[in-house]
């Protein structure tokens, strides 16, 4: 009895271990005008140790500045297909890591299995809400 405990508890974490290994990954999207003259990338990393990274780059004609990074960083958990971001205010922020993620919180969006048409749907991440006003409704495409 306590052999089949175990081994059902062992296949209860294994398929929790391979359910959040689907959200990891390197995410990106990256807008452009036709003349190339305006340019903003989205770069997302969310490692398998529950960090993530997240760089914003942007460059303007005319801007003032004429290019702009931006980072943030911290940690991230799933619970049925929302992925939600935290930073910790004493850890995950810096000089450099200035953006704050709290509250922020994404969609993941993949083909369903039982789909079976020939139709490519991208596997992305769709952020629906965030205290960083430019982020919501932004997909970025999984890598």
């Amino acid at each position: 009895m306590k052999l089949i405990i175990t081994t059902l508890l062992l296949i209860f974490n294994l398929t929790l271990i391979a359910q959040s290994n689907q959200f990891a990954g390197d995410y990106s999207r990256s807008l452009s005008n036709t003349d190339g003259k305006h340019r903003i990338e989205y770069k997302l990393t969310l490692n398998q140790d529950g960090t993530f990274l997240f760089h914003s780059y942007s460059k303007m004609q005319g801007g003032v500045p004429p290019e702009v990074n931006k980072y943030g960083k911290g940690k991230w958990s799933a619970k049925n297909n929302l992925v939600h971001f935290l930073s910790n205010k004493n850890e995950d922020f810096d000089t450099k890591y200035t953006l704050d993620f709290n509250n922020s919180t994404a969609r993941f969006i993949t083909k369903n299995p039982r789909d079976k048409n020939d139709k490519i749907a991208p596997t992305k991440l769709q952020f629906l809400e965030s205290g960083i006003f430019w982020i919501q409704k932004i997909d970025v495409f999984k890598l």
